[in-house]
């Protein structure tokens, strides 16, 4: 990053002053962690995002070679994009929630469908990517990484038809387990350079789902307070 172009040059010149601090580290072929295989517990749960920004980097932004300079490689796809965008709201909340607050929950959780008989034949796994509780609240978040935000029809822009449809059978199926009022939803994109940035909330069958857009390509400081916001306006106590 600090011989990269494409890096700003008040961050390549930081980095640089760091680099004396590493003189004596040896290299590490980066493409060869095993992220995947790193376990955490109370006395390294410190480092969770930190190790989790580093494979974001890592995975997304390998440097390569190339005629004798060094660049930084576009991001592989969309999809492995996407997993990374998930994990790193999840670790969020795991780090700045979780972690400071006694009966804060935040994780990736399974939520069963609500059956009228037995038969689960050919039923798809119902799986969120986050799923924050506190207060004998819930709220389900879905984190999408698309290249477009909306889908279009006939120059008409609506929200991508299966991912309200996954919300809203998400949120009902959670809500039938609990109080209504207490399981709400959520579409967190991350940002495009669209002109319509989905920013919604409706109350869905006594319940709330929002389409909400996250903005990667600010400042840290300014992420860190939309993520927050999102906590807050819905658990009131934290606010």
């Amino acid at each position: 990053m600090a011989r990269s172009k494409k890096v700003d040059k008040k961050y390549r010149d930081l980095l640089k002053k760091e680099l004396v601090f590493f003189g004596e580290i040896d290299m590490v072929d980066l493409s060869k962690v095993p992220w995947q295989k790193f376990h955490f517990h109370r006395y390294n749960q410190s480092y969770r995002l930190l190790l989790g920004i580093c494979e974001l980097l890592t995975e997304g932004k390998i440097m390569a070679a190339e005629q004798g300079t060094m660049r930084l490689t576009d991001f592989a796809d969309d999809q492995r994009m996407s997993h990374l965008y998930e994990k790193f709201i999840l670790e969020y909340y795991v780090q700045e929630y979780a972690q400071k607050y006694r009966g804060f929950t935040a994780k990736a959780a399974m939520i069963p469908w609500q059956l009228d008989d037995d038969n689960k034949n050919l039923l798809p796994v119902m799986k969120s990517d986050v799923l924050l509780s506190y207060g004998g609240r819930e709220m389900i978040i879905d984190a999408k990484y698309y290249a477009h935000s909306l889908q279009s029809n006939f120059d008409t822009k609506t929200i991508h038809s299966a991912n309200l449809y996954q919300i809203f059978a998400y949120v009902k199926n959670l809500a039938a387990i609990r109080r209504n009022d207490t399981v709400a939803g959520m579409l967190l994109y991350a940002m495009t350079d669209e002109e319509i940035v989905p920013d919604e909330d409706y109350q869905m069958s006594g319940n709330q789902i929002s389409v909400k857009t996250l903005d990667l390509g600010q400042d840290f400081s300014l992420i860190k307070e939309q993520l927050d916001r999102i906590v807050t306006e819905f658990f009131t106590e934290l606010g």
